[in-house]
């Protein structure tokens, strides 16, 4: 099923996850997925290596058993480190597999590994992946304006750049503020982009990871989610417990407010992702 006819139904409710380290077996992530399968996400994305890591051709493979399980699965595909025939031989792959939805991503780019030059931006791969089949696709954006852009208003112009070749629904990074994310909207819309856009929400389970992530996308931190994270940053148990329930909070005040859905960062945490989907079960399923 492809992922923009969702949206036309209901609040959607989806889970992004990744493959697992070199160094483990992707049995792990099958566990994950079988522990998560009846929460009935109505999709599960999987990450794709975007820098090198090696580990872009378990994507497939974990795409096609999201599908078997009887959910529908999004795959990531960056373009930065991959030419043009690198991504043509990955799309006949991910249609083979009877895989339908595309997240298409530039990446992020690995100061160890020379970019290559077939697909500069995102919305290159797009206009590319529109011209190999009838594939949905998927944007990324950016609440508080990507990192590598000059302004929220430049950045605003760059995704009506994906819309206009042919991304058909958005997904956004995380954000901990609400309010930027209610700004970023309005501007999206005032710039003519009328796509569906999820909202991504990434539960506090670790101080330490979450300081990585938001060094990596530049998401800002509330005084109240700094105090959470300074309170209880000696006690996991109390800081998982204390960020789902920000988590939770985040989400109850984005469906009040119209949000087309929220993708969940579970980072490959079943019980977190179970905790989250059954308090907001009644609010996003209403």
């Amino acid at each position: 099923m492809r992922i923009k006819e969702i949206f036309k139904e209901k609040t959607v409710f989806s889970f992004e996850v990744f493959p697992p380290k070199k160094t483990s077996s992707i049995d792990v992530i099958y566990r994950t997925l079988d522990e998560m399968k009846d929460l009935n996400p109505d999709f599960i994305s999987v990450t794709f290596s975007a820098g090198g890591s090696g580990n872009g051709h378990l994507a497939c493979d974990i795409a096609a058993k999201i599908k078997e399980m009887g959910i529908v699965p999004m795959i990531h595909l960056p373009c930065i480190n991959y030419s043009r025939d690198e991504i043509s031989a990955t799309l006949e792959e991910i249609n083979s597999r009877g895989i339908e939805n595309i997240l298409a991503l530039r990446g992020d780019i690995n100061p160890n590994i020379p970019p290559k030059t077939d697909f500069l931006h995102a919305s290159d791969l797009i206009s590319f992946i529109r011209s190999k089949g009838e594939f949905d696709i998927a944007g990324a954006c950016y609440p508080e304006g990507h990192p590598d852009s000059d302004s929220l208003v430049d950045d605003v112009i760059n995704l009506r750049k994906k819309v206009e070749s042919g991304a058909q629904h958005l997904i956004s990074q995380l954000f901990f503020d609400n309010e930027f994310f209610y700004d970023f909207r309005e501007k999206a819309a005032i710039a003519g982009i009328n796509v569906p856009i999820e909202a991504g929400i990434m539960p506090v389970v670790n101080k330490n990871q979450i300081e990585r992530m938001v060094t990596t996308c530049g998401a800002s931190l509330p005084k109240k989610f700094v105090k959470i994270m300074q309170k209880y940053e000696h006690n996991p148990e109390a800081l998982r417990d204390a960020g789902i329930a920000y988590a939770v909070s985040q989400i109850v005040d984005l469906a009040a407010n119209g949000v087309d859905g929220i993708h969940l960062y579970t980072m490959n945490n079943a019980y977190v992702a179970r905790k989250i989907s059954e308090a907001v079960s009644g609010v996003i399923r209403s």
